[in-house]
């Protein structure tokens, strides 16, 4: 969430994009050459992605809670967090091709909530968003795609709210693809799942956003062995 781009400063910024990128082409130390033959699965999204403000964000994020219940179900799966705090839609639109030097063959979109804090039109982002898929099946047509929902606190407008929230089932029928209908489901609003900020979630908080991740995921990665 765009707390992140604050906190962190530009140099952590930096730092966490270059290591996306080495994660995403597989030039990451400690990669064996067994988990660099696996299928991928690539995690798009934002700070909640990137797992900010966890104490250990390699064991804590979501995404990497994901990868140790792949590995307990024996699957030959890799996960790549390519999270990116303060990561906006049309942000995530300029960086998706770099990413994309990866081959994904399950894409996780994560990606608005920086939007919705921010105002943005919901149109805007609902074709920021689209054409991320769009560059995701143009790169690699037999990729599967998951798309993350959101939605916006009340204090943002009951309208824009509605709004907002209507986006990501909107896509998902479009396009065809796996919707999880909000990502912080059972983690938004309780504090005690909740950092300091109120908007990210602690490890326990990952643990159950990873789990809900893992019942829409699962199947795909079970039909593609």
């Amino acid at each position: 969430m765009d707390t992140g781009t604050t906190i962190r400063g530009r140099g952590s910024r930096l730092r966490d994009a270059a290591i996306a990128l080495l994660l995403a082409l597989g030039m990451a130390p400690g990669l064996s050459a067994q988990t660099a033959a696996a299928r991928t699965i690539v995690f798009f999204g934002d700070s909640l992605t990137a797992g900010y403000g966890l104490t250990d964000p390699d064991a804590q994020s979501y995404p990497a809670q994901v990868q140790r219940k792949i590995e307990a179900a024996h699957l030959p799966w890799r996960v790549v967090n390519a999270g990116l705090s303060g990561e906006t839609s049309a942000g995530g639109l300029r960086r998706v091709d770099w990413v994309l030097n990866q081959k994904a063959d399950i894409f996780v979109l994560e990606l608005g909530a920086n939007d919705g804090l921010r105002g943005t039109s919901p149109s805007v982002t609902e074709a920021n968003l689209q054409a991320i898929i769009d560059r995701v099946r143009s790169r690699y047509p037999e990729a599967r795609i998951v798309l993350a929902g959101m939605r916006m606190p009340p204090n943002m407008g009951p309208d824009y709210a509605e709004d907002f929230q209507a986006i990501y089932p909107a896509l998902a029928k479009r396009n065809g693809i796996t919707l999880i209908p909000f990502l912080l489901a059972g983690v938004a609003m309780m504090p005690e799942l909740n950092q300091g900020d109120g908007i990210h979630p602690t490890a326990s908080g990952a643990r159950i956003v990873a789990d809900g991740v893992w019942k829409a995921i699962q199947p795909l990665l079970m039909a593609v062995r």
